[in-house]
């Protein structure tokens, strides 16, 4: 039953501006590990192994990457708990540092997640191809179609769009686990047991690097584990619709990367139990090669049938998420106020049509510079959200705050200057998408402008 809230009756109207309270922890933890495991677990391993062919070295950072997530964990379930709104990050840096920060980083976020959202769909449309001939070609058409759908699932209600959303996470983890089971129970394949890769080419000795290469090597490894960890804040985007946001944002967070670092711990303790570490080195499929050594020719098929099961969960994760921030910056002006509409299932429906949109967008037309240059914005979100912190800490010491940032402020501080190193890195290694990202950043002033004077006129041409 729908939980009756100030101003929203037990039976919605056909039409209002409110959301509706129903998710609980559940959720969090669901739309979390749905919008994060995904299509970057396939690389992240291969790409790690290449710069850090060593056990100890592979793992170091991935527990690196948990790490940073869990610092971060720390202050977002603060903010989460004291400025409970649906919008993810956007609502923390609109309220510490006004409305044109609010604006970069909810338009970022927004844009970057129909960007990963037209990502996961390509994914999908290549497995799929693979695995059906007949479908082979058709990536954008798949894409689009997956994308088409999950919409229209979620236009119903929030009930049932986090009702799928809880459904297909329980299923990506129990096929993740099962895959992982199998690499430790059944033997290995005979065709492969030799240590020739499936291609019948011995893998090449690796050096491990010394010095300030393995320095190096270290701080690409770490990039790579935070960027296929992020997405452990979904809850923090649900805020005005959980339950006891108090206490329910900080548990939904802890448990979601808690949750999200035990299936990787798995599947990388699977993957280099099967294979050695140098023939995962370099090779963007080594999940699927493990599945190979343990089912032999049907691995690849097995492998990229979870793969699109697991993924259909991404998929309905980043339209919830997405949606919640575009229909944030409708209500608080900082885009046209239509999509703040909310239909009597709970789901802000235009948001929804619009974030679907721009997903095929990208999804048609391929922007992958544009994806990278966005990329950028999520730990850019992240070093902004830490700065909140510590100013609403300061300028608003009165703030209802029902859970406080444990080890603060050490652990705001340790999260920021990671975050803030993780830039540079960024900065350093890819010049000409940092250069790009710099220019985005100064259109987006005029962009912000013209949004907010938009919105305003609409605003006062309605009736009162």
């Amino acid at each position: 039953m729908v939980e009756t809230i100030p101003g929203l009756s037990s039976t919605p109207d056909r039409r209002s501006d409110r959301l509706l309270k129903i998710l609980g922890v559940g959720f969090g933890v669901a739309v979390a590990v749905g919008n994060t495991i995904g299509a970057g677990i396939v690389r992240t391993p291969g790409d790690i192994a290449s710069v850090l062919p060593k056990l100890g070295l592979f793992f170091a950072v991935w527990f690196g990457g948990a790490l940073y997530a869990l610092l971060g964990a720390f202050q977002l379930a603060e903010l989460g708990a004291a400025i409970p709104r649906s919008g993810g990050q956007y609502n923390f840096s609109r309220r510490a540092l006004g409305e044109y920060a609010g604006f970069i980083v909810g338009w970022s976020d927004w844009l970057s997640t129909c960007g990963t959202l037209a990502a996961v769909g390509i994914v999908i449309g290549e497995y799929s191809g693979k695995l059906f001939p007949v479908l082979d070609g058709h990536v954008k058409v798949i894409a689009v179609g997956v994308i088409l759908f999950f919409a229209a699932v979620q236009w119903k209600s929030l009930r049932f769009g986090s009702g799928v959303q809880n459904v297909t996470s329980l299923l990506k983890a129990i096929l993740f686990t099962a895959l992982v089971a199998a690499c430790f129970v059944i033997p290995p394949h005979t065709r492969y047991a030799s240590g020739a890769t499936p291609s019948g080419v011995a893998p090449q000795a690796l050096m491990v690097p010394l010095g300030w290469a393995l320095f190096a090597a270290l701080v690409v490894g770490l990039q790579a584990t935070i960027y296929t960890y992020d997405g452990w804040d979904g809850v923090i985007y649900f805020g005005d619709e959980v339950r006891d946001p108090g206490t329910n944002i900080p548990r939904g967070i802890t448990a979601s990367v808690i949750s999200i670092f035990a299936i990787y711990l798995m599947i990388n303790a699977a993957l280099v139990y099967v294979l050695p570490i140098n023939e995962i080195a370099g090779n963007n499929f080594a999940l699927g090669a493990a599945a190979e050594r343990v089912f032999g020719a049907h691995g690849g098929t097995i492998f990229r049938s979870v793969m699109v099961l697991a993924l259909l969960s991404s998929i309905n994760a980043l339209q919830l998420m997405g949606t919640r921030v575009i229909y944030a910056m409708s209500r608080d002006g900082l885009f046209f106020r239509r999509v703040a509409r909310v239909n009597r299932g709970g789901t802000p429906a235009l948001a929804l049509a619009l974030s679907a949109a721009i997903g095929i967008v990208f999804a048609v037309f391929s922007f992958e510079r544009v994806i990278a240059m966005l990329a950028f914005f999520f730990v850019a979100n992240y070093t902004i959200s830490f700065i909140s912190l510590f100013i609403l800490r300061t300028r608003e010491p009165e703030l209802e705050r029902p859970y406080r940032a444990w080890g603060y402020p050490w652990t705001t501080a340790a999260a920021l200057v990671g975050s803030l190193a993780f830039l540079a890195g960024a900065i350093v290694s890819d010049r000409q998408n940092s250069r790009l990202t710099l220019i985005a950043l100064a259109i987006s002033y005029p962009m912000y402008r013209l949004l907010k004077w938009v919105a305003a006129r609409g605003c006062s041409a309605q009736p009162a």
